[in-house]
């Protein structure tokens, strides 16, 4: 499977709303570690105006705008890499690297 690495906001939120998914964290599993950045699809995607803001159980998804995502993106200096699109084919498959920048 050949892949992108997208690291352009526009190019990642047209690839996730293609795939009518959302932004989300993730608490951390350990104490004091940071929340895992995720991007959701399906039923984990649904924002339940009933549901508490944030999980209480460890590990909860809280959906979150694109500007705080971003944010922690940019910060983190992540990439995320996806399939090569496919005409037909709207592969969910994703993963958030760190960024190689030239001079690291």
């Amino acid at each position: 499977m050949k892949t992108v690495m997208l690291v352009d906001h526009e190019a990642i939120r047209d690839w996730v709303a293609a795939r009518a998914g959302s932004p989300a964290l993730q608490e951390a599993t350990s104490a004091g570690g940071d929340p895992v950045l995720r991007i959701v699809f399906g039923q984990s995607a649904y924002e339940d105006d009933d549901r508490p803001e944030r999980s209480e159980a460890t590990g909860g998804l809280e959906l979150i705008d694109w500007d705080e995502w971003f944010t922690l993106f940019d910060k983190r200096r992540l990439a995320l890499v996806v399939p090569e699109d496919r005409p037909g084919i709207r592969d969910e498959f994703h993963e958030l690297v760190r960024r190689f920048d030239p001079g690291d």
